[in-house]
């Protein structure tokens, strides 16, 4: 598995660029990416819809190509299943993300929790969670929920 990672990294990192805010940008999607299948997994349930969301979320948010979105998901369920907990995933958004994105990270979490019009416990409680530690105030926390839970009723 760190053979595919440090292999994705030389590929896509140090072919593009050779500076250290690339390779943290690349590290802080595969951060992301993880994140967001902890949500998706959260609730023991293979959704499609979620699946699906996480990848037009991750193409869009960084204007991937559909190849390098499948690499990085790929990668980040593979960081997923051998993590033991999110700090190696927050600390890098602490560490690159402003207040405005983390909280606008959060609301992209609900819209995955959201996608299959289903919330479980689960998801809710990592979504909490995460919030916690990437230090997002329980009230945009719930504005960014209700805003989500609001957008994907109509």
């Amino acid at each position: 598995m760190l053979l595919k990672i440090k292999r994705f990294f030389d590929d896509n990192v140090i072919a593009n660029a050779n500076s250290n805010s690339t390779k943290n940008e690349h590290a802080v999607r595969l951060a992301m990416a993880s994140l967001m299948i902890e949500v998706a997994e959260s609730d023991y349930h293979d959704a499609p819809e979620e699946r699906e969301f996480i990848l037009n979320i991750v193409k869009n948010s960084f204007d991937l190509s559909d190849t390098e979105t499948n690499e990085i998901v790929d990668l980040a369920r593979q960081e997923h299943a051998d993590s033991i907990d999110y700090f190696q995933f927050t600390s890098l958004i602490n560490q690159h993300y402003s207040a405005a994105q983390r909280i606008e990270l959060i609301e992209k979490l609900w819209q995955i929790a959201f996608a299959d019009h289903s919330l479980d416990k689960h998801e809710e409680h990592v979504i909490r969670r995460i919030a916690d530690l990437i230090h997002v105030s329980h009230s945009d926390f719930m504005k960014t929920k209700l805003k989500v839970l609001n957008t994907s009723k109509a």
